[in-house]
Order: C-alpha cells, then structure tokens, then sequence
C-alpha cells in the first residue's frame, strides 16, 4: 500500500510540475524544502540519524535548485545577495547533519520562510515576465 502511495504522490508531482509556470515551481521547490526541514528537525529530536541525514541530502538540493535557478546576469545584487544567502544556508545545514543541532535548522527554515513570503507576494500578473518584457 505504501509504495503505491509513493507511486500515485510521484506521478501528481510530476503531473503538477509539467503544467506548472516556472514562478509556481520555485514556490514548490520552497514549500518542498520548507517540509524537509521540519521533517529533518523531527527526526533529529528523536535522533533518527539515517532519516536525518536523507532529509538534509534532499533540502540541499533543494535549495542548490533554487540558487541555480537565479539569473545572475539580469538579477543584479538581488541575485548575488540570495545567492549568498542560500550558501550560508547549504553551510548551516552541513552544521546541522555533523552537530545534530536544530537551531541550524531553524537557522535555515527562518532565513527561506523569509525568501518564500517574498516571492509569494509577487503579483500573479507579474508570474510569467522575463527580461525581454522590461
């Protein structure tokens, strides 16, 4: 039964992402990783540190995703600065997977809870704008 659960949630992820526009992925990827974090300080208080460590491999690529989502070239220093933000990020979480340590999770789940609230209150009329529409 689970790994039909597993199997139906996979193919409605990859049904949502297929019709999804790239702003709605960057909210999934953030709501994706957001859920790892809390999963992941889950199972470090009840010090289950194989799922832990699966829960921190998977917000680090998560968030890698997002910093190489960024347009470096038409961003400018908002780009630089989230760029930097999600490197600090990848750093908490390797403090937290050697140290055990929650507030390193918090740390993170804080600093992308802020990122996200930003990106969700971009205007639906502005989701689908590129560089060339400037």
């Amino acid at each position: 039964m689970r790994g039909s659960l597993k199997s139906y949630r996979k193919v409605s992820l990859e049904s949502e992402i297929a019709v999804a526009s790239p702003h709605k992925i960057i909210q999934m990827m953030f709501a994706g990783t957001l859920e790892r974090l809390a999963q992941c300080r889950y199972a470090i208080e009840h010090s289950d540190l194989e799922k832990k460590g699966i829960l921190i491999g998977k917000s680090i690529g998560l968030i890698n995703g997002l910093n190489n989502s960024l347009n470096m070239d038409e961003g400018g220093e908002i780009s630089v600065n989230l760029s930097r933000l999600y490197d600090f990020m990848l750093v908490r979480l390797s403090e937290a997977n050697i140290n055990n340590d929650v507030q390193a999770v918090d740390d993170v789940t804080a600093i992308l809870k802020t990122i996200k609230e930003g990106w969700d209150a971009i205007p639906q009329d502005k989701h689908h704008m590129t560089s060339e529409a400037s």
